[in-house]
C-alpha cells in the first residue's frame, strides 16, 4: 500500500489568513485550537512544472495510481474529529491509498480514489480525512450533462453565501491547490467544459463546517458528497435541517450534501 508522510508546523498566520478570506476576523494565534478543516492549509506537496498533468495539479503516480483519465474531482469525503490541531505546533500527517477502481459509468470510464490521512501532534491523534476522488474523460463536444439534485426547501437554518475570483484565488493559494478550473476562465470553460470558474469543493464543504460548528457546536464527525458543480458568480445558500446540511445553488440545484455529528450528541 502507498504511503506519505509529511510533516508541517502549523503557522497561525495561514490559519487567520483563511478566516479573513472568508470575511471573518484573524483570530488564530500561537496556541490556539484551529476551526474544523483548516488542516487543508498544511502539507503542502510542492512540486517543479515538469512534474504537473495540464491542469496544474500533481501527475498522478505513486500515492494516487495513474487511471488513464485526465480529469479530477474532489467527490466528497468523511472526518473523525478527536482533538483539534493546535496553532504553532509542529504536526504529523500520515496518507495512505485505501483504495483505486474504475467503471463505466453513464458518461464513460470512472476512476474512484479513496484516500486516507491521519494527523497527529505529538501523541495525541488529532483527526483522520478520508478523500475521495473521481476521475473521468474530458467532455464530448455538445454532450449532455446529467440533471442534477434538487435541493430540499425544509432547512431550518439557512445562510446565503457569495463567490468571486479573488476568494477563489485566495482559497487556491492558501491551501495550494493549483488545479486551473478554480482561477483559469478560459482552461475552465474550453477544456473541461463548466460554465465558469468552479468554486472549489472543499470550500463549500469548509463553510458547511464552520456553519454547523456555529449552530451545533463543536463536531466528532463529518461526512459530505459533491452532487453538482457551483460557479464563482452564483450565489449559493448554506441549509441545515437536524444533522443534514446541503449547499443549495441559485437555481434550486444540491450542489453539496453533508452530515454531521456534534460531540455532544
Amino acid at each position: 500500500m502507498a504511503e506519505e508522510i509529511q510533516t508541517d508546523v502549523i503557522d497561525p498566520a495561514r490559519a487567520a489568513a483563511l478566516q479573513v478570506a472568508l470575511g471573518q476576523e484573524g483570530r488564530v494565534t500561537d496556541g490556539t485550537p484551529l476551526p474544523p478543516f483548516f488542516h487543508q492549509l498544511y502539507f503542502w506537496s510542492p512540486r517543479p512544472p515538469s512534474e504537473l498533468g495540464r491542469d496544474g495539479h500533481p501527475k498522478v503516480g505513486g500515492l494516487i495510481p495513474d487511471m488513464g483519465l485526465p480529469r479530477r474531482m474532489w467527490a466528497g469525503g468523511r472526518l473523525e474529529f478527536n482533538s483539534p490541531l493546535i496553532a504553532g505546533r509542529s504536526a504529523k500527517r500520515r496518507s495512505t491509498c485505501d483504495s483505486a477502481t474504475s467503471k463505466n459509468g453513464r458518461s464513460g470510464p470512472l476512476g474512484f480514489v479513496t484516500l486516507r490521512h491521519e494527523i497527529w501532534q505529538g501523541d495525541t491523534h488529532c483527526l483522520t480525512e478520508w478523500q475521495n476522488l473521481v476521475y473521468r474523460q474530458d467532455p464530448s463536444p455538445g454532450q449532455v450533462k446529467p440533471a442534477p439534485p434538487t435541493a430540499r426547501t425544509d432547512e431550518t437554518d439557512r445562510h446565503e453565501v457569495t463567490f468571486d475570483s479573488t476568494l477563489l484565488f485566495r482559497y487556491s493559494a492558501l491551501t495550494f491547490n493549483g488545479h486551473r478550473i478554480h482561477y483559469d476562465l478560459d482552461y475552465a470553460r474550453n477544456v473541461e467544459g463548466y460554465a465558469g470558474l468552479v468554486v472549489h469543493g472543499p470550500l463549500l464543504a469548509q463553510l458547511l463546517m464552520l456553519f454547523a460548528e456555529e449552530l451545533m457546536g463543536p463536531l466528532a464527525r463529518f461526512s459530505f458528497r459533491a452532487t453538482a458543480p457551483l460557479m464563482h458568480f452564483e450565489t449559493a445558500t448554506l441549509c441545515r435541517e437536524g444533522q443534514t446540511l446541503w449547499v443549495s445553488g441559485p437555481d434550486g440545484r444540491q450542489c453539496m450534501i453533508a452530515e454531521a455529528v456534534a460531540r455532544s450528541e
